[in-house]
């Protein structure tokens, strides 16, 4: 039954890449795309996911020659064949809903550590993408599986998403910043010695490190005669 509902619910889905993909598509390290992403290279997600950032393939090709990338015949047909039912969707088209654990959890009203249990154990219908080590489910395949399985479903969730509104997500990973949103920390206080009659001096130099933040650490030293 459950395999049934599978087939009829199989759809198309859109491309789409994580680091691991995206480093995968240009024969580079996955530390390489993240990279791109830190200095601008590579845009701003088009799917945020369980915190977890997504671009569209249309996207990605976009650095397809330039700056010595390549996106090789072979690599990018190679990826394309891993997605079954896969097209290319164009930014800000209008996309499938597409959920992570932690959506998941929320339309299911169980923890994440519950889906995680049912999807290792078969009790779940399997993820519509595996990417950059993440499972993720079209909102379809998501709420047939739960009827099939007479599985209570949180509604208002539901309609959440299909509204588009995930919330405030923090997206994992290093995001572009301007250099010059970059604060450089506060030059240290110069280092010095006290004796016992400049007490106020050595009393206005704690107060100073104390009110920027800072830690002092006092190393008594004998006086020489």
């Amino acid at each position: 039954m459950i395999e049934k509902v599978r087939r009829m619910t199989a759809v198309r889905k859109p491309y789409l890449l994580g680091h691991a993909e995206i480093a995968a598509l240009y024969g580079v390290e996955r530390q390489t795309s993240q990279k791109w992403r830190a200095d601008g290279t590579l845009p701003d997600p088009d799917l945020l996911v369980s915190g977890n950032p997504y671009w569209l393939l249309t996207t990605v090709l976009k650095l397809n020659g330039v700056g010595g990338r390549e996106a090789t015949a072979r690599r990018l047909a190679a990826f394309e064949a891993g997605t079954t039912g896969g097209y290319r969707a164009k930014p800000k088209a209008s996309l499938p809903v597409i959920l992570g654990i932690t959506e998941l959890a929320q339309v299911l009203g169980r923890d994440k550590q519950a889906i995680s249990r049912w999807r290792h154990r078969k009790q779940l219908a399997d993820a519509d993408y595996v990417l950059s080590g993440s499972p993720l489910w079209l909102l379809d395949t998501v709420l047939a599986d739960a009827r099939a399985r007479d599985r209570a479903l949180q509604h208002e969730e539901v309609e959440r998403l299909r509204a588009r509104e995930r919330g405030a997500q923090k997206p994992r990973g290093r995001t572009s910043k301007p250099p010059e949103a970059r604060t450089q920390p506060s030059p240290l206080p110069v280092p010095r010695t006290f004796t016992r009659d400049q007490g106020d001096e050595a009393e206005a130099f704690l107060a100073a490190a104390f009110a920027q933040g800072l830690s002092v650490v006092i190393r008594p030293k004998r006086q020489k005669p």
